[in-house]
């Protein structure tokens, strides 16, 4: 592998660079965006039932917040349940455009990688073809291994690149299709709530003491 490394010249160096970083943006954004972690299944229909009996504290609010993405912007939306129906889409639509700058963190950088490692390997296969012709300038063309070194060099980045650009290009489709997925989920629960809060507060009356534990809706309480 080293030898391999040596003969693709110096631009494998920020190949291999690229490789690293794609491969731990990819790790961890598969990690960040499972369902259990962005989407609890079943922390929407416990919220509703916050709502329905009128049991929302500071307390349930601060633990929403803390549970996953979806509970930010629940607790966004708790947190604003006074205020009339378009003050409220106005706070949903604002909390909503952090959290899926949350999502797509990296996203750019992956992309990036994906279609700056062809041209590094492009550009390594023109240092390699500008380093045969040296030699042929050298030497003329009875020793080919003479030449060896430069096709290599070139042969070796382009390979190089194209196994960095492929996968990274792959699974940046894939996670940005990932995120518009949970965006379009967010905002159905988004306009359910502000349903639910609208209906709540044509029924409202005096709450009792919240007797559903807040502990519930704490990270990893869900899912």
């Amino acid at each position: 592998m080293w030898e391999i490394v040596r003969a693709g010249g110096p631009l494998m160096w920020p190949i291999i660079l690229c490789s690293i970083t794609a491969a731990a943006i990819i790790l961890e954004r598969l990690w960040t965006l499972q369902d259990r972690r962005v989407l609890p299944q079943e922390l929407p229909q416990r919220v509703w039932q916050l709502i329905e009996s009128n049991h929302i504290s500071d307390n349930v609010i601060a633990a929403l917040e803390q549970n996953s993405p979806l509970g930010r912007l629940l607790a966004t939306g708790l947190a604003n349940r006074h205020r009339p129906r378009e003050m409220l889409m106005e706070r949903l639509e604002d909390a909503g455009r952090h959290v899926v700058h949350e999502l797509e963190r990296f996203l750019n950088t992956l992309g990036t990688i994906a279609g700056v490692s062809p041209l590094l390997g492009l550009l390594g296969t023109v240092t390699g073809i500008i380093r045969s012709f040296n030699a042929i300038e050298a030497g003329g063309m009875g020793d080919p291994r003479a030449l060896s070194g430069g096709i290599a060099e070139a042969l070796i980045c382009t390979v190089a690149g194209l196994c960095v650009a492929i996968p990274a290009l792959i699974f940046y489709r894939y996670l940005r299709g990932r995120v518009e997925g949970i965006v379009v989920q967010m905002e159905k629960h988004a306009i359910r709530m502000a349903d639910a809060l609208e209906a709540a507060r044509g029924r409202e009356r005096p709450a009792p003491p919240a007797t559903i534990g807040y502990e519930t809706l704490r990270p990893g309480a869900v899912g």
